[in-house]
């Protein structure tokens, strides 16, 4: 006598993927040389470099006045800055402990596709790109923070061709191991086969520092579209693709207040990325 065996149907997403009865989530197989490198050495040194002495302890920070009183009903909707203007690149930066030391975030790469203004299925190029770059996808490996390679979108008008709404590009974030692993394939692979390439520039000395970009402990820097070649994901399949993307890439980390840039800076070049002054 046999059994017979009942089947249960796989469920399908919006996407029209099955998804499996159990949760399947992919770890880590090896630890990352370049994060065992920030946490064993790179983390102690950044304290030493960036550690600031603070005999005592920091009074309140006072309170700004406004210009106009905010219960006033005649001044409720007018525009109501500070005394003093703009306290941007004012506030000194948090008080340096074990704890916050400078370390890198996430890194984010952006491409623009112009082509896409014209048909969207020119932005298939770039976003494969992306992901053969990043091996990103929305919730792999079980993760709910990975969101994938993002399309880009305009925000406003520009010049009467770049509209609200219209896809302009493709962006994604890395973050944990594959942030470190494409770090270490950028200064591995990448920057050693540019041609009279000899780091990225330094700001002169007189650059005034009280900034959004100076003190939000960003380092930007953009690679020609040539250079796309060079990773290895995309030299064992460049015929793939129509054309190489040029892309900007962002290294975010938690440095803030004054200082902030040169702080991410320092991170960065203990991570073999050099830089070099005008």
């Amino acid at each position: 006598m046999t059994r017979l065996l009942r089947v249960r149907k796989l469920l399908h997403d919006r996407r029209g993927l099955p998804i499996p009865h159990v949760d399947i989530v992919v770890r880590d197989t090896h630890l990352s040389r370049l994060s065992e490198h920030y946490h064993n050495t790179l983390a102690d040194d950044l304290l030493y470099l960036t550690y600031n002495h603070e005999s005592r302890p920091r009074p309140p920070p006072r309170n700004i006045r406004l210009i106009y009183d905010p219960e006033d009903p005649y001044v409720k909707l007018r525009h109501n800055p500070t005394v003093g203007g703009s306290q941007l690149g004012r506030k000194p930066a948090p008080a340096t402990t074990s704890e916050n030391v400078v370390r890198l975030e996430r890194i984010q790469l952006h491409t623009m596709a112009k082509d896409a203004l014209v048909s969207r299925q020119n932005l298939l190029g770039p976003i494969m790109a992306l992901r053969a770059l990043s091996g990103e996808t929305e919730h792999g490996g079980g993760r709910r923070g990975s969101t994938g390679v993002q399309v880009v979108r305009g925000v406003k008008s520009v010049g009467g061709w770049v509209r609200p709404g219209l896809p302009l590009g493709a962006k994604v974030d890395l973050r944990g191991a594959k942030m470190y692993d494409f770090l270490g394939t950028l200064t591995e692979f990448v920057l050693p086969r540019l041609r009279e390439f000899p780091g990225l520039l330094l700001p002169p000395a007189s650059t005034n520092l009280q900034t959004p970009a100076g003190v939000s402990g960003v380092v930007s820097f953009g690679l020609p579209p040539e250079t796309m070649g060079f990773f290895p994901q995309i030299e064992v399949n460049l015929d793939a693709y129509p054309k190489t993307y040029g892309m900007h890439i962002h290294f975010i980390t938690n440095a803030r207040g004054v200082s902030a840039q040169e702080r991410a800076r320092q991170l960065l070049s203990g991570f073999q990325i050099p830089f070099a002054r005008r």
